[in-house]
């Protein structure tokens, strides 16, 4: 993968993520939702100040920012990241979908103050639901990115144990 492809690949992230949020606002009041597969997924509308899946979401005000200051942090290091990864396909596919995903959710908390989730997974145990943390595009997104960043660097290692001079 070139760092172009790489760009693009993040870009298109952050386009679907802004995509489906607006599509969230515009056609799901806040707090409502709607049942897609009964029993297991529903599209939500629901606000989240904190981090991924919800956490930290009682913030105040300098917390917020600080919480804004390192996620910037964060996406200046993917990139950079990214830019040293160059070729490697994996590495630069994994750290496009974290750069994208990250960009995604800045985005709304620079428009919003708050980042749009709606994408609601559960199972119903003993007659209660279980409910994984509502999520949205960009946190898929960086959770797929970060499993794939730590394969390639499994296969990374795997490849220097097994090759000839590593003996």
């Amino acid at each position: 993968m070139t760092l172009g492809r790489a760009g693009l690949l993040a870009a298109a992230v952050v386009v679907a993520d802004q995509l489906t949020k607006a599509w969230v606002v515009a056609a799901l009041p806040h707090g409502s939702e709607r049942e897609v597969v009964p029993g297991l997924f529903r599209l939500i509308h629901t606000r989240n100040r904190g981090i991924a899946f919800g956490l930290l979401g009682d913030l105040g005000p300098l917390a917020y920012t600080l919480l804004l200051v390192a996620v910037v942090a964060i996406i200046v290091f993917v990139g950079r990241q990214l830019f040293r990864a160059g070729g490697d396909g994996l590495t630069a596919a994994a750290l496009s979908l974290v750069l994208g995903g990250a960009l995604g959710n800045l985005i709304d908390r620079i428009v919003r103050g708050e980042v749009v989730d709606f994408l609601d997974v559960f199972v119903t145990v003993g007659g209660a639901e279980r409910h994984w943390p509502a999520f949205n595009v960009a946190d898929a997104a960086i959770t797929v990115g970060a499993i794939l960043v730590v394969l390639a660097e499994l296969l990374l290692a795997r490849k220097r144990h097994h090759a000839p001079d590593a003996h």
